[in-house]
């Protein structure tokens, strides 16, 4: 659904490109076009970049200017996701989302950026290095909840939880499956989603990458 098309300038005043909201149903997510089409979101922190992205302002008709961070699918499986035609990622403004494997906090900014100041996104990582990362990202992003703790073990991180609408996860384990489930019981609503990266190789790098997707959809 073509909501809006707005003229985009950069930095420097040069026009680049148009912006279109409604790339995905979920909202949230959108597309600058231009010479190349790029996949980007509403900058929660204006004039900020998280990982050296860029950034591009778009001035409404109000005069009030609106910045946009471009989304890297080379650097995100969610953005790479969505530009391979996923329907539904089911995160939204307001919504709030449980982030399994949320390592530097890359894709966290873009998720935090979607659901907006009236939305929460739980972060949990396990590795030290990355959680300070993931931590600075949340200074400034204050929609983020950095949890610096092993995903097997919810219960460990329940106090600072509320129930949440999607988990998204991408902890590339063996026991994927079993670790979402285990999350999934503790803290995803009734009628909640779940959205999941699958790393074959990390699951079961003996059989098609095709057999563990099977598998792991019917776990």
């Amino acid at each position: 659904v073509l909501i809006e098309i707005l003229d985009v300038e950069d930095a420097v005043g040069v026009k680049v490109a148009e912006i279109v909201e409604g790339v995905v149903d979920a909202g949230g997510v959108f597309v600058a076009r231009g010479k190349e089409d790029l996949l980007v979101t509403k900058n929660l922190v204006s004039g900020e970049s998280v990982y050296g992205e860029k950034r591009i302002s778009v001035e409404g008709q109000d005069g009030i200017k609106t910045e946009y961070r471009v989304w890297n699918p080379f650097r995100s499986k969610l953005a790479a996701g969505i530009l391979g035609g996923v329907d539904d990622i089911y995160i939204a403004p307001g919504k709030k989302v449980l982030y399994l494997g949320a390592a530097s906090g890359t894709t966290v900014s873009h998720v935090a950026d979607i659901v907006g100041p009236e939305g929460i996104v739980y972060a949990v990582e396990f590795s030290h290095r990355s959680g300070r990362d993931l931590i600075n990202v949340a200074k400034k992003r204050t929609n983020v909840i950095p949890i610096i703790e092993d995903a097997r073990h919810p219960q460990k991180y329940r106090m600072l939880m509320n129930m949440v609408d999607v988990i998204f996860a991408d902890v590339a384990q063996p026991d994927q499956a079993r670790i979402i489930a285990l999350n999934a019981h503790h803290f995803l609503k009734n009628n909640g989603n779940i959205v999941i990266s699958i790393k074959a190789n990390c699951i079961d790098s003996t059989v098609e990458a095709a057999t563990v997707f099977a598998r792991e959809e019917d776990i």
